[in-house]
């Protein structure tokens, strides 16, 4: 199984951005959870962080010949990215959406995501954790088809 981690605007600055909100860690201390329980599913991960909303739409769209899943951190696109959430919903692989926080706990703007409705699941709310939560919950979507 093979499974692409998008990463939207601004995650490049985790650990130095809102560490009260985000907490301490890094992008790359996330990513490198996911990729350990990714290790432990069995799953091929492969990692990918832009905060241009157009490579994140290419990225998608190559991820249908490549890929059997996308979990997709988007970031603040979650919530107006149109372009964004054409595209997964035209992918045919499995989606988690991931967020670190819980949006539906901050500001009210943060509350509506446009990906929620094409994804498979959405894991948010439990920090770095969720990484690893993430790849555990797109392998048990995989394993069932």
């Amino acid at each position: 199984m093979r499974v692409l981690l998008l990463s939207g605007p601004n995650l490049s600055r985790l650990g130095v951005r809102q560490p009260e909100i985000y907490g301490k860690a890094t992008l790359e201390d996330l990513a490198r959870l996911a990729r350990d329980e990714a290790d432990v599913s069995k799953i091929d991960l492969d990692h990918f962080e832009s905060s241009s909303e157009s490579e994140l739409v290419d990225a998608v769209n190559k991820a249908r010949d490549s890929y059997d899943g996308i979990i997709v951190n988007a970031a603040a696109l979650t919530h107006y990215s149109w372009s964004l959430r054409d595209a997964l919903a035209s992918y045919p692989g499995k989606v988690v959406e991931l967020h670190i926080s819980n949006p539906l706990a901050r500001e009210r703007w943060r509350h509506r995501s446009v990906v929620s409705d094409v994804a498979d699941g959405v894991i948010s709310g439990f920090g770095s954790v969720g990484y690893p939560l993430a790849v555990a919950a797109i392998s048990r979507l995989l394993e069932r088809g």
